[in-house]
């Protein structure tokens, strides 16, 4: 495991978690990611340089806009912070490698996805599905094989399936993100989907123990669970696989 190269990819990634924001912030909204600059979401107060560094300037200044006060969320720095630890984390896995780079932007969209979905409850199109193609791509010209494309259509119909049995509890929005997964984890998209419902369970379970029966129309966001299990899966998905069949196929 490459750790230096790790740590010198995780700073411009934190960087790069920055415009991952950006983007979270104004896809849904329909507004270009390039113009205008950044600003406060509450005053408008274009951000200056030193307003606008990962993750360090919103512990500067208290998780406040610094012109008008407001409550900046917890999240902005999470998506920093998490974008930089597992694009790092992909270089440490895959060392300098077109592997590597797939897998840091498999990394860069889920958080995004993720991003937009807890605040949004959507998966946008306009994210996805250039994505889903971009990592298709690449994965079967970096390894030719029909198994990326067969992971990809059967991850997104399995999801598919489930969405038009239960329309309340999943959406296809994450249909559209199970075609992603399955292009770039290939044969351990399975381990990501079983990874993502087994975490989905924890605040179902809270939901039912607090709200009883008014808790089946409460729904989650399911895309942030798929994308756990997606990471999941990238780093142990083929260990992980090959307990499963060594425990229950002898």
């Amino acid at each position: 495991m490459d750790v230096a190269l790790g740590a010198l990819a995780f700073w411009p990634a934190l960087a790069l978690g920055s415009f991952v924001n950006v983007i979270a912030a104004r896809v849904p909204l329909r507004r270009s990611v390039v113009h205008p600059r950044s600003a406060c979401m509450s005053c408008g107060t274009e951000l200056a340089w030193y307003d606008n560094v990962p993750v360090a300037s919103y512990a500067i200044l208290g998780g406040r806009c610094r012109s008008c006060g407001v409550h900046i969320g917890l999240i902005y720095p999470a998506v920093e912070l998490a974008t930089g630890l597992l694009v790092a984390g992909c270089f440490v896995r895959f060392g300098l490698s077109g592997q590597a780079a797939v897998a840091a932007f498999f990394c860069v969209v889920l958080v995004a996805v993720s991003a937009v979905d807890l605040e949004h409850r959507i998966i946008p199109n306009r994210i996805v599905l250039p994505a889903a193609s971009i990592v298709l791509v690449a994965q079967t010209a970096l390894r030719p094989s029909p198994v990326w494309a067969l992971a990809a259509l059967g991850a997104a119909l399995f999801l598919l399936v489930a969405a038009l049995a239960y329309p309340a509890g999943m959406g296809m929005g994450d249909v559209k993100l199970a075609l992603l997964m399955g292009a770039a984890l290939g044969r351990t998209v399975s381990v990501a989907m079983m990874a993502g419902m087994l975490a989905a369970v924890v605040p179902s379970l809270y939901l039912l123990a607090r709200h009883g029966g008014a808790a089946r129309k409460m729904g989650i966001p399911f895309g942030p669970f798929l994308a756990l299990g997606s990471v999941v899966a990238l780093f142990a998905g083929g260990p992980l696989l090959h307990a499963y069949w060594h425990v229950f196929m002898h």
